[in-house]
């Protein structure tokens, strides 16, 4: 059914479909009494200053009553198909015991993936699309979703099918990324080369040959995996047709964010203590920075410098990182204020790092991420007047009306 969504006090949205950097990232296209019509799920045409255009009579109206109109946001980092949870970690982290200290005690992720292998498919995906409910009801119209907590054959397909399934049922766009070397499994104990050969060699090819991921990432860091062996497991999976993805730099700066540019990966993703080097590299291979200031606000860790980024014409996506451990929000408006707050990202620069750049760094940038003809008609309709309303109001859900494919998936006014 065709679809007008009219009345639009100020529709605001980047342009194109490409990675917005340096000060690109702060170009958006500002409408006034604006309109949108969609036909077949896409947008058909965008009118400003009042002009309508003549529909048919089967054509739903919407109406946006003055309100705020941005493209659908984009979650580009999620951890969310887990099986239990990490509430037990606080009194830990109370007495001072760090992220690496309780992975190093057998907690953490490895608590998280004893769990998930005891979890039933039927019950993760439960779990799971209740996740994306929310996430829906938050403005959120696509998310990535990463697997990493089985490191088993078994267990990791196992949440690349709940992801698949997500996709083909939820109203949301899910992206699968497959990120089996998140952690060393306990089996595989200080043998972590042997760990990564058993990803390369039966892995891969099986999730490829099942069509269950398009990425694969890797947990670069101390404790976990060195530069080599994330060299040597990205290298087979871009040979074997897999988008790259690095966890870079969370902790420690070891080279991660230098291989990024290196193999030209996609996304590089935390990048909390990269320096100039590692911008450098960054920006030289044309890698999309995935910054996640929640995890940061939960760890108690300090923020990525973000401003320095932009400076390096690195084009900065803004995701959640929602995951049991490190950040267990899935709040994207908490994250859109921690960029205002904590990187000091103008509001214009924060929509695009939530739309244009978080779609291209799911490459789906020539589909969705902005308000423009021929593009997926995604759109949020919000309770707000203008983007600085958005950021302003922390942690409150200010999401009105979510638009997916043109129609109304969820009514919050």
């Amino acid at each position: 059914m065709p679809a007008l969504i009219h009345n639009i006090g100020t529709l605001q949205t980047p342009l194109g479909s490409f990675p917005h950097a340096g000060a690109a990232q702060g170009e958006n296209r500002k409408y006034h009494n604006a309109a949108v019509l969609c036909e077949g799920g896409v947008i058909k045409a965008v009118y400003e200053n009042g002009a309508l255009p003549e529909v048919s009579a089967d054509t739903q109206t919407i109406d946006a009553q003055g309100r705020l109109v941005t493209p659908g946001l984009i979650d580009a980092h999620t951890h969310l198909v887990f099986g239990g949870w990490r509430q037990n970690e606080i009194p830990l982290k109370l007495k001072g015991a760090g992220y690496l200290d309780i992975l190093r005690a057998g907690g953490g992720i490895l608590s998280t993936v004893r769990a998930t292998r005891k979890a039933s498919e039927e019950e993760l995906f439960e779990k799971s699309r209740a996740f994306l409910d929310e996430m829906l009801a938050q403005g959120v119209t696509s998310a990535e979703i990463k697997s990493g907590y089985g490191l088993d054959m078994e267990t990791e397909l196992k949440q690349l099918r709940v992801i698949k399934r997500l996709n083909e049922v939820h109203p949301m766009d899910a992206v699968a990324t497959y990120l089996g070397a998140h952690a060393i499994p306990e089996e595989y104990r200080g043998k972590s080369g042997e760990y990564i050969d058993f990803i390369i060699s039966d892995m891969l090819p099986e999730i490829k040959r099942q069509g269950l991921a398009e990425f694969c990432d890797v947990f670069l860091e101390t404790g976990v995996f060195g530069v080599e062996e994330s060299r040597r497991l990205l290298t087979a999976a871009r040979e074997m047709g897999f988008g790259l993805k690095i966890h870079a730099d969370e902790i420690d700066e070891l080279g991660g964010s230098q291989l990024a540019g290196e193999l030209g990966a996609v996304s590089a993703e935390h990048l909390i203590a990269t320096g100039e080097r590692g911008m450098e590299a960054l920006a030289r291979g044309g890698v999309i920075a995935a910054l996640l200031p929640c995890t940061s606000l939960y760890l108690n860790k300090s923020f990525a410098r973000a401003r320095d980024m932009i400076a390096h014409g690195i084009p900065v996506a803004v995701a959640t990182d929602f995951n049991p451990g490190s950040c267990p929000s899935l709040n994207i408006g908490l994250c859109m204020t921690m960029a205002y707050l904590k990187y000091r990202m103008t509001p214009e620069e924060i929509l695009s790092a939530v739309t244009i750049n978080a779609a291209c760094a799911v490459n789906r940038g020539g589909s969705t991420g902005t308000i423009e003809p021929g593009k997926k008609a995604d759109m949020v309709i919000w309770n707000a007047e203008d983007m600085e309303m958005l950021c302003y109001r922390m942690g409150s859900n200010l999401a009105g009306t979510v638009i997916k494919n043109g129609a109304i998936v969820k009514n919050n006014i």
